[in-house]
């Protein structure tokens, strides 16, 4: 059987598979350029995995205090390297990308000191976490203030803006690598290069951190190549692979580092205990498969707005912009287009195929948001997932697809729904 009657059988629409596989046939020499940074990081992956020595011994894990945790130092060792940083912290015990991101604010910030973001509005999430949104335990609570300078109407960093910001109280710089959910571009780490040269160059003792979701592997360089004190991120996104069922990562200069481990668990406990369970095998696995896997989820976005652009919705990226993160934006101008979208995610899924996703409240977003994502493991954005607030304009954010096949197959499946439910024309 071929596999475009594959589709058929599966409940696609002939005339979608048709032109579905027009637009995928215009992409291949895009595609190749994707598979040879790809081929680059799963090389450099590769030689920090080597230079750490991971045997056979390593892909067993501790419990209780995890003293003496052969696997969790050597991985920890590895990331350090593939990064080019002193120092790196990848723990089970780190739930997810916002959990890193404020182990890593609260570790490195004190009462008294300012942090600043220099490209706008940081990801929802965070905004509890800094305290413009009140919350419980923020940092606004503990004394640290909060300040940011938007981008200019062009999209370009405000250097006027960043400059009179800094001031002697300015402690660390927040870079959020991915747009999320606003409407500007992601970034570059050359880009980010620039800002933290720029600060440095304004107050040398600034700790520049940079929220790396989304971005790993995308790039032949990482934000830590160009100067990053700490880059930030969670094991179910890009760097697990699809296999970390848990876990985030900060690497970045011992000092800071340390503080994060201390953090983490307790003053004079550090970086010496934390079991890793039986996590070893599958985040050092992750790890050595996330390039490849990342360049999947990779193509998968440029399908999708290729395909979606070609019916006059409008993309963020546009469908032949660089790629900067794995996230694709689609403006779908109503939540009945959008719950659309989301439906024929769910329906591509491995998992709870049969579910029709509805939006609901979620912790640490202001909107209500739905979320599509019938994944193998709860909550992780490289599986094929897709989600959005619910609020004007109505875009939904795509992204993941841990092979290819599966990621097309998602999102025809998601144009198939749109199709069928009368929102789409197909030209």
């Amino acid at each position: 059987m071929d596999y475009r009657e594959m589709y058929v059988e599966m409940g696609i629409s002939k005339e979608v598979v048709d032109y579905s596989e027009s637009v995928v046939k215009s992409l291949e020499e895009r595609f190749k350029k994707i598979d040879e940074i790809a081929e680059l990081n799963q090389l450099k992956v590769l030689a920090a995995l080597q230079k750490a020595g991971i045997s056979e011994a390593h892909l067993t894990g501790t419990n209780g205090y995890g003293h003496n945790d052969m696997g969790r130092d050597a991985l920890e060792e590895a990331y350090a390297a593939y990064f080019h940083t002193e120092d790196a912290l990848v723990r089970g015990q780190i739930i997810c990308g916002t959990h890193a991101l404020a182990i890593a604010l609260q570790a490195n910030l004190r009462p008294g000191d300012e942090m600043l973001s220099p490209v706008g509005k940081p990801y929802d999430t965070l905004e509890e976490i800094i305290g413009i949104r009140e919350s419980l335990g923020s940092l606004k609570e503990f004394g640290v203030k909060y300040r940011q300078v938007d981008l200019l109407p062009d999209g370009c960093f405000d250097w006027d803006g960043i400059r009179n910001a800094i001031n002697e109280k300015t402690r660390l710089v927040e870079i959020q690598r991915s747009k999320g959910y606003s409407d500007r571009r992601s970034f570059s780490p050359k880009e980010i290069g620039e800002i933290i040269r720029f600060v440095k160059s304004i107050k040398p003792d600034l700790i520049c951190m940079v929220d790396n979701c989304y971005g790993e592997f995308v790039c032949a360089e990482e934000p830590s190549d160009f100067g990053a004190d700490m880059v930030v991120g969670s094991l179910i996104k890009n760097p697990g692979g699809g296999l970390a069922p848990i876990g985030g990562y900060i690497a970045g200069t011992k000092a800071c580092i340390e503080r994060c481990a201390v953090r983490l668990y307790a003053p004079g406990l550090g970086k010496e205990q934390g079991p890793s369970l039986n996590l070893n095998k599958d985040l050092i696995e992750g790890f050595f498969l996330a390039p490849t896997v990342t360049a999947s989820a990779e193509k998968s976005a440029i399908l999708a707005a290729s395909l979606f652009e070609k019916v006059g919705f409008s993309c963020h990226p546009t469908a032949d912009t660089k790629r900067m993160d794995i996230i694709q934006a689609i403006t779908l101008g109503s939540k009945e287009a959008l719950l659309a979208f989301c439906e024929g995610i769910q329906a591509a899924a491995p998992v709870d195929s049969f579910v029709r996703p509805e939006a609901d409240d979620m912790p640490g977003y202001e909107d209500k948001v739905v979320m599509a994502a019938g994944a193998f493991v709860q909550g992780s954005s490289i599986e094929l997932s897709a989600d959005a607030p619910i609020r004007p304009p109505f875009t939904v954010y795509f992204q993941g697809g841990l092979t290819f096949p599966h990621g097309k197959y998602g999102v025809i499946k998601a144009l198939d729904t749109m199709y069928k439910k009368g929102f789409i024309k197909l030209l």
